[in-house]
């Protein structure tokens, strides 16, 4: 893998991680928790659809790594929801 596809990468997973967390409502973090998200859902969305039977949707093939964008979004909606769920609400001072 060359510098430019695994940039390319952090890119897609960066993207993937930020439309999770608009969907969930749940942002804390900036970029690097956008990547980190777009990757961990990468992993749990993944190994999702394969225990339920689903087929892998809309792949983009990077040298020779394939990255899931559907499956991806998914997981790190999933993940950034429970994210939401677990962690304390910020206090809000008047």
């Amino acid at each position: 893998m060359s510098v430019v596809e695994f940039l390319l990468l952090l890119l897609i997973a960066g993207i993937c991680g930020s439309v999770a967390q608009a969907l969930v409502g749940y942002s804390r973090g900036g970029c690097l928790v956008s990547i980190a998200l777009g990757f961990i859902g990468a992993l749990f969305g993944s190994w999702l659809a394969r225990q339920i039977g689903l087929p892998e949707i809309l792949n983009i093939q990077l040298g020779d790594r394939s990255f899931p964008i559907i499956w991806s979004i998914i997981g790190a909606a999933l993940f950034a929801a429970v994210l939401a769920l677990i962690s304390p609400r910020p206090r809000v001072v008047v």
